[in-house]
């Protein structure tokens, strides 16, 4: 597997790269931002690595500058940022998980391969789910509202392709960050709630329709016949 890692601390990044290589893969490296973000842009990884504290700009927007130009490649945040709202900046942005330093190697090789089975889950299926202007293909890894491609990250495809496995179900927010990031995380943190208000904003784009609804103290529910128009 081919991973590119954007990472300044020249210590962590031997480190890193002597970890992925003794696992079989090609790991390809860069110690700035411009070079990192240059890298990503023009050549094909399976997954990047990307550290916050570059020196000549934060790797959050490197990670904002990989996803505007429509890169979907994994994302896996290294850093040694620990508070709560930094990880969710992070997430948010359209990395796929964060790791904090320090880290175990056991952990790292952990997360990049949950990282990657969630994205074959979504290669290997052949379904493709509707519920009503809303339409998500699993192959492709594309999901419409009203016919017109409407582009999400990678997290936003996954929690929107569980919430289309799962209509008119109550999804308590466990549950969803348990199957859709395979790991657990603070559910009394608003992490769930800005990903769902980003999906929201990106369907009411297309229509006035409020598919996902807020079930109170519970979790959220896809609606096949949803209200006409958003509260």
């Amino acid at each position: 597997m081919k991973i590119l890692v954007i990472e300044d601390d020249r210590i962590v990044r031997t480190l890193v790269k002597h970890v992925l290589e003794n696992e079989g893969h090609e790991v390809t490296i860069a110690d700035r931002a411009e070079t990192g973000e240059k890298m990503a842009l023009e050549d094909e990884h399976e997954i990047i690595i990307l550290d916050l504290g570059l020196p000549d700009r934060s790797g959050l927007e490197v990670c904002k500058a990989i996803r505007s130009n429509n890169i979907t490649t994994p994302i896996l945040i290294l850093s040694a940022y620990q508070n709560t709202d930094t990880k969710i900046a992070g997430l948010n942005t359209g990395a796929d998980d964060y790791l904090t330093k320090p880290f175990d190697n056991k952990e790292l090789l952990a997360r990049i391969n949950a990282i990657i089975r969630r994205v074959k889950k979504g290669d290997v299926t052949s379904n493709t789910y509707e519920c009503g202007e809303l339409k998500i293909d699993l192959v492709n890894r594309e999901f419409f509202v009203r016919d017109t491609k409407v582009l999400l990250t990678n997290n936003e495809f996954n929690l929107m392709a569980y919430f289309m496995k799962n209509p008119d179900r109550i999804l308590y927010k466990d549950e969803l960050t348990n199957n859709v990031w395979d790991i657990n995380f603070d559910t009394n943190t608003n992490f769930l709630n800005v990903y769902i208000s980003y999906i929201r904003k990106k369907i009411e784009e297309l229509t006035p329709v409020n598919y996902i609804q807020t079930v109170r103290k519970k979790g959220f529910k896809l609606n096949s016949n949803p209200v006409k128009e958003y509260d």
